[in-house]
């Protein structure tokens, strides 16, 4: 294994390359716990592929969780469930991915629950031109067999995530521990980012 220190603005120039080398629209999903900031990996794409003159859209997984009365079915602390039930895989594949995918509409939501207030965000759809790119971010979400072109993981150790994890935040250890070790998401992602101390990042290959 080779192990790269990069800085954050060439872990940006690192995900840019491969969606470049991909033609037509890009799905790229953007993996990490929440102390790896993958939501602002996925804006600094966007804002250089808008300034190249390419169409992004951004997405949010905290924005496409199932309700509250599916989601917390078994309380507001079950790492399980965190892990299985909380993203609305079927509305993201409906809204998003398929109609991004190669041959799809182009018509994309870029946000359908708002968590917050358990109720429809009433956003307007967005249309993605032939060769624009979506970026989708969040936890826990490689694995579950989404489709996208391209998938970016940013790994946190187990130490280093109960470390930055918040104190309110500490109960999804375990499925975290879950997901590295059942969903394998080192090895299902295009680009493996080491992001123990997140401003100082590392890229994995070999």
């Amino acid at each position: 294994m080779r192990v790269t220190p990069v800085t954050p603005d060439v872990l940006v120039s690192e995900v840019l390359k491969l969606v470049d080398d991909r033609p037509g629209r890009v799905r790229v999903m953007l993996d990490g716990p929440s102390p790896t900031r993958p939501g602002d990996l996925a804006h600094r794409v966007a804002a250089e592929l808008r300034s190249r003159g390419r169409a992004a859209v951004v997405v949010d997984t905290g924005d496409y969780l199932r309700p509250a009365s599916v989601r917390l079915e078994y309380g507001r602390e079950d790492p399980d469930e965190f892990l299985d039930g909380w993203l609305d895989a079927g509305g993201l594949r409906r809204e998003v991915l398929d109609p991004a995918g190669p041959d799809g509409s182009g018509r994309v939501l870029p946000r359908l629950w708002d968590a917050a207030t358990d109720r429809a965000f009433r956003d307007g759809y967005t249309h993605l031109p032939g060769d624009g790119v979506v970026l989708l971010h969040g936890t826990v979400l490689l694995g579950r067999g989404l489709p996208a072109e391209l998938a970016v993981h940013l790994h946190m150790s187990a130490a280093a995530l109960a470390r930055r994890l918040p104190e309110d935040a500490q109960w999804t250890l375990p499925a975290h521990a879950r997901y590295e070790s059942e969903r394998d998401p080192a090895g299902n992602a295009d680009l493996l980012v080491l992001s123990d101390h997140p401003d100082r990042p590392a890229i994995q290959k070999g």
